[in-house]
This record gives structure tokens, C-alpha cells and sequence, in this order.
């Protein structure tokens, strides 16, 4: 069984997962994070793929994929920094990021590899559903590796439906139409939108991203969804002095309560 079907049995709500960016704030920094978080407390760990364009995320992981790439992070350095990380640490990994690395690198070879380091599913925001279905969806079946699909406020309500039907895992609902980014609170808009996504009885459960960055938005995002997804705020923490390990841990001490 996939890890992340394994956790969405065993828990249907206040499931947390964390983003953070690969080769940052330090090269070889990675595995350690992954451990850390998992220690702490994390439900699921979304590792980001740095890219020189990432056009979904705000300033804060903007700038770490610019300093994950100047420590020279690579997708073959990251597989081979993961390449144990299984010994270890037992809840969900994905990866995020953007289609052109993983097309360059290949996408056989890139399934095969998150197979061999123990990645559950992937999250590439700019692969249409109807080209992953086409093109990609028997190799990823053929790996185990779950693509995790996206949907926005901008999303009809035949779209969702189409998603729900092709996804595995979860859906990832975008709270908003921006970018990434540390907002204070959910506006009527969005906590509209979470309703709408609620009536609809999807076969798939939802966790929520973009926005999410103190324990009131990710307990609101447990009033309509199975959890949340945390990423620019704890990008911005890694980002700040003190001891890995102990930031880490008060982090998601901070968002359970």
C-alpha cells in the first residue's frame, strides 16, 4: 500500500504536511530536515525540487530555490542525498516542483528513482491532468508514485469532478489564486470556496495549501479538508539563526497546540 493511502485510514483529519525546499538553507541540509520534521510530529513532507522559475510561489520560496541552486542542489544529488532516508523515517515524502526539470531528467528515470528512494508522490502544478493521463499516467502506475493533482477557486465545479476521478491520494486544494505566501486568515471568498468543495462529496480527500501559516488558518483548514499544507512559513523559519533541529521541533509544536 502507498504511504499516503496508508495515512489517510488511519487519519482523517488535522493531518499536517510540511514544504520545505531542497539544498536549503544548506546543501546537504535535506535529510536532516526530513528527520526532524518526522521526529516532530509531521504527518506528510512535501520536498521541493528547486527550479530557476518557480511561477507558483511567492518571495519566500522564491528566494530558496535561488539559494538551493547556487548550493549547487541538483534532482541526481537529491535522490542520492534520500537514497537512506527510509531507514529512518517512515510517513509520507513527495516531491514538488516544476515539470521541466523532471522532463529533463526524464520521466522513466525519474519515477524509477522516487521508487528506489522511497517517494510516494509527486506534485508538478504545471502538468495538465489531460497530458498526465495521456502521456504519463502508466509509468507513474508502474512505479507506485502517485501524481497529486491540484485544483483553485477558479476551478468549475466539472473540472473538480474530472480530478477526483483520475486523482490517487489526495486532492491538493489551492486556497487562493495568488501565489504562495504567509497570509493572516481565510477570507469569505476562500472559506466559500472550502463549502462549495465540501458539498461535493469527492471520493478523494483534500488537504489545503497556500496560506496556511499559524495554528488559526491550519485549524481552519481542518474545519473543511482532512489537513494542511505549510510552506512558506516554515521556509522563512529555516531561514533564521538557531539550532535545526530545535526550530524544527517548536515549529510543528506551535501549529498542533
Amino acid at each position: 500500500m502507498n504511504r499516503i493511502d496508508k495515512l489517510l485510514k488511519e487519519k482523517t483529519t488535522n493531518i499536517l504536511s510540511v514544504y520545505f525546499t531542497a539544498g536549503y538553507p544548506s546543501l546537504d541540509s535535506t535529510s536532516g530536515i526530513v528527520r526532524s520534521l518526522a521526529s516532530a510530529g509531521a504527518d506528510m513532507i512535501e520536498i521541493g525540487m528547486p527550479f530557476s522559475d518557480p511561477m507558483a510561489d511567492g518571495p519566500v520560496i522564491q528566494r530558496s530555490n535561488e539559494k538551493a541552486l547556487q548550493n549547487g542542489m541538483t534532482l541526481k544529488l537529491l535522490f542520492r542525498q534520500l537514497s537512506n532516508i527510509r531507514k529512518e523515517v517512515k510517513i509520507p515524502l513527495l516531491l514538488m516542483g516544476y515539470l521541466n526539470p523532471v522532463l529533463q531528467f526524464g520521466v522513466g528515470n525519474f519515477c524509477r528513482k522516487c521508487m528506489e528512494s522511497g517517494i510516494d508522490g509527486v506534485i508538478l502544478p504545471d502538468l495538465p491532468p489531460l497530458v498526465y493521463t495521456e502521456q504519463y499516467l502508466p509509468i507513474f502506475e508502474k512505479f507506485n508514485l502517485y501524481n497529486i493533482l491540484l485544483i483553485t477557486p477558479q476551478s468549475d465545479n466539472e473540472r473538480i469532478s474530472t480530478i477526483d476521478k483520475i486523482s490517487r491520494g489526495f486532492i491538493y486544494m489551492v486556497s487562493s489564486s495568488s501565489v504562495t505566501g504567509i497570509k493572516g486568515t481565510f477570507s469569505e471568498d476562500q472559506i466559500s470556496y472550502f463549502k462549495r468543495i465540501n458539498e461535493m462529496n469527492l471520493k478523494n480527500p483534500c488537504l489545503i495549501g497556500f496560506g496556511i501559516s499559524n495554528q488559526e488558518t491550519f485549524k481552519m483548514a481542518n474545519r473543511y479538508a482532512s489537513g494542511g499544507i505549510i510552506g512558506s512559513a516554515f521556509v522563512k523559519m529555516l531561514g533564521q539563526p538557531g539550532n535545526e533541529d530545535e526550530k524544527i521541533t517548536q515549529f510543528v509544536k506551535e501549529f498542533r497546540g
